[in-house]
């Protein structure tokens, strides 16, 4: 946009009211004593395009993840690869773009030799990180096969708690090289041909955390990745790795750990990881139960974006280096109620099975809608994880049923394309003890081509919000797709006997003026 022009749009943003200055053409709030928001869209305002991995999500050998997860062989919904039929479909159908796999704490005792040949001849053994029996009935080939059949990337997670950077190489080579070699020669024996040509790699999982196998100081655990990742690359240059960054910013050794971890590899890995679960409880919040700082959390996961690229961006400068790492959200989502992870010595225990509720899935909304206006440096994110370990699908024998944080979740992988855009936002605010103002109205939204999907989190438990939309240039003529998920019970949650308690409901839209229900998220697509 020409800086006239631009301008004059922010002058007719003064003029109805809004108080905004030119430095406030960012994803931000400026306070405002009306009741009502308005959101200011401008096409020629955009963060950056929006990568579709930053809706991509994890399966982990962890509880019913795989095992009566997607893979259930014997069971009468399962095709003759033993892939449960119905779980796959869904998947498929939502869209999920890329799956991280194999864990997760479960990876950094993995040995994936375990799991690739004749499945009677695979070794029955005990995972240390859950305390689970492990069949590996199901391994890399049966991960990549269950993929292809979905229309998922794979995102493959490296041992390197008790691994070694020449096994991590050695399983590039067993996948990606063509033939001629031990390992490409090894998986065609075991029956495959054509390379997997697997692109996505992490370095390890949670190295900073004592809890994790083989777990290590950071300038140690920078080493070792940087000895993986160049093995790794003299195997297949095009490889994108990710160095294993800080689990929760409430580590002690919190950005430290990423710094020296990235002076040790910066200029042999891609990108990092975060990771961050969030609880609405006591020990999160300070207070039990409460919602109104809950709803906030996805502004914490903005400021951990931040903080951790702005380690990158220290670590670029100091080593005068010109490029630029992107970060990976790997794992993240709601957790707290069922954190106990022994899995008492059994095969495939319910472990983590989060039941989630209606407060829920609107933080996820919110989740969603940060992690959109970051695309500038998210580039892969996942929901942990997809299917019953704390997951937006849930199964048994008979069948499936959708949490209520599926909703928001499938809403983005449909609706949001293309670039996102800058939007000016302004919005009533409340207070949280200990944080700035917190706004009720939380917004964003992409554009492709003339299509604009716009995603509304209102965290006002009592009210209604109006919320009126000023157009730059010419709004789109029609509603598209129009969804809100709302009600008057924030602890209300779905089940096999009441699979839709939760569910969305139509939304009478308009690209001028809105009204949205208290406690709720709302998606627009709007189209000509």
């Amino acid at each position: 946009m020409a800086r006239n022009s631009r301008r004059s749009f922010l002058k007719q943003a003064a003029i109805a009211g809004t108080a905004l200055a030119a430095n406030r053409w960012t994803t931000g709030f400026a306070q405002s004593a009306s009741t009502a928001a308005r959101i200011y869209v401008d096409p020629a305002q955009r963060i950056a395009p929006l990568d579709r991995f930053v809706f991509g999500s994890f399966i982990e050998h962890l509880g019913r993840s795989v095992y009566e997860g997607i893979y259930d062989p014997g069971s009468k919904l399962s095709d003759a690869n033993g892939f449960r039929k119905d779980v796959l479909d869904e998947i498929k159908k939502m869209g999920v773009p890329v799956i991280r796999y194999p864990g997760g704490n479960f990876v950094s005792g993995y040995n994936w030799l375990d799991g690739v040949g004749p499945k009677d001849k695979r070794p029955v053994v005990l995972d240390k990180a859950w305390n689970t029996i492990e069949t590996n009935q199901f391994g890399t080939n049966e991960f990549i096969q269950w993929c292809r059949l979905v229309g998922t990337e794979p995102l493959f997670g490296l041992n390197l708690g008790t691994g070694t950077p020449e096994m991590a190489a050695a399983l590039v080579e067993y996948c990606n090289q063509e033939s001629g070699t031990k390992w490409s020669d090894l998986r065609r024996e075991h029956g495959i041909a054509k390379p997997h040509g697997v692109k996505w790699w992490c370095l390890g999982n949670e190295m900073d955390g004592p809890w994790q196998i083989g777990h290590m100081p950071a300038r140690e655990y920078g080493l070792k990745a940087r000895d993986c990742a160049q093995q790794m690359r003299m195997v297949d240059p095009s490889l994108q790795l990710i160095a294993c960054g800080s689990s929760s910013p409430g580590m002690q050794t919190y950005l430290e750990w990423d710094r020296q971890v990235l002076e040790e590899c910066y200029d042999m890995v891609d990108g990092i990881s975060l990771h961050c679960y969030y609880r609405n409880d006591a020990q999160e919040s300070g207070a039990a139960g409460d919602t109104a700082r809950f709803l906030s959390f996805n502004l914490d996961m903005e400021n951990q974006i931040a903080e951790i690229a702005g380690v990158c961006d220290y670590v670029k400068a100091r080593k005068h280096s010109r490029k630029r790492l992107w970060l990976s959200f790997d794992e993240w989502n709601v957790w707290y109620r069922q954190r106990g992870g022994d899995g008492k010595r059994q095969r495939a225990p319910h472990l983590l099975e989060e039941v989630y509720n209606l407060e829920d899935a609107l933080l996820v909304g919110g989740f969603c809608n940060s992690l959109m206006r970051r695309a500038d440096r998210v580039r892969i994110a996942c929901l942990a994880q997809l299917v019953n370990v704390i997951a937006p699908i849930t199964t048994n024998k008979d069948g499936f049923f959708r949490q209520t944080i599926y909703w928001p979740y499938a809403w983005a992988l449909q609706c949001a394309r293309g670039d996102v855009l800058d939007l000016a936002v302004e919005s009533p605010t409340y207070n949280v003890r200990g944080i700035p103002p917190v706004p009720y109205i939380d917004v964003a939204a992409t554009m492709d081509g003339k299509a604009v999907a716009m995603f509304i989190l209102n965290r006002d438990l009592e009210n209604a919000r109006d919320v009126e939309i000023i157009w730059r240039e010419s709004p789109p003529q029609k509603a598209l797709f129009s969804q809100v998920l709302t009600g008057p019970d924030l602890k209300a949650f779905n089940s096999f006997e009441a699979p839709k308690k939760v569910a969305p409901e139509l939304f009478e839209s308009s690209t001028r003026k809105i009204r949205v229900p208290p406690r709720s998220y709302t998606v627009i697509q709007w189209g000509n």
